[in-house]
């Protein structure tokens, strides 16, 4: 089940049932500790037997404050360039996307970002980035295709079968890069009202 951008909206969210429940970032809308507690509420209420989560751009106290921000999440797998294996299946996450504004996670396109994804594992199964690839529901409403084309190029390299990803909430949608499912799991629309559902995607464990 996956979600991302929720923006403190979490609450207003119809969760549908799952296995594994993934939020890839913006889970604020600037970094307010309260609602990451509340966040983290919400998602000890829900049947999901896991629960993974990166920060996006806006969650901003976990770049400025990242192991107490990360502590706040009991409730969920808090990753960070970094990984987890669940129910067969290999997860990877990670936050950064290319400079956006003065916001959390920001890195220059070019070496520092192809840097970040050189560390994604060719055996991850499950890639969760905040920022989508390049090409890939990634196109703002004044159609700039704003997706990073380093992180596609990784996508080549590790060919996981799911990206989830958020950040640009017009792009709310799939796409198919190869042999991996891309999935932009925003709720928020570019008025911020949560009005998108949660993507449910079935993977068959071999």
């Amino acid at each position: 089940v996956l979600l991302s951008d929720t923006h403190g909206r979490h609450a207003q969210v119809v969760v549908p049932p799952g296995d594994v429940l993934i939020h890839a970032g913006d889970i604020t809308d600037h970094g307010e500790v309260p609602v990451v507690r509340d966040f983290n509420a919400w998602l000890g209420a829900l049947p999901h037997a896991h629960k993974l989560v990166i920060a996006g751009n806006h969650d901003l106290c976990f770049e400025r404050a990242p192991v107490e921000s990360a502590a706040l999440l009991t409730n969920a797998t808090y990753l960070f360039d970094s990984g987890v294996t669940l129910a067969g299946l290999k997860f990877y996450g990670s936050p950064w996307q290319p400079w956006y504004f003065d916001w959390a996670f920001n890195l220059p396109r070019g070496p520092a970002m192809r840097a970040k994804w050189d560390l994604i594992p060719t055996a991850a199964d499950v890639l969760i980035t905040h920022g989508p690839p390049a090409g890939h529901c990634d196109r703002t409403l004044q159609g700039e295709l704003s997706g990073c084309a380093d992180l596609l190029a990784a996508l080549r390299r590790v060919q996981p079968r799911l990206h989830v990803f958020g950040h640009i909430h017009e792009g709310f949608g799939q796409s198919q890069a190869g042999p991996t499912r891309c999935v932009n799991a925003s709720i928020c629309d570019v008025g911020y009202h949560a009005v998108n559902p949660p993507t449910v995607v079935d993977l068959v464990v071999s």
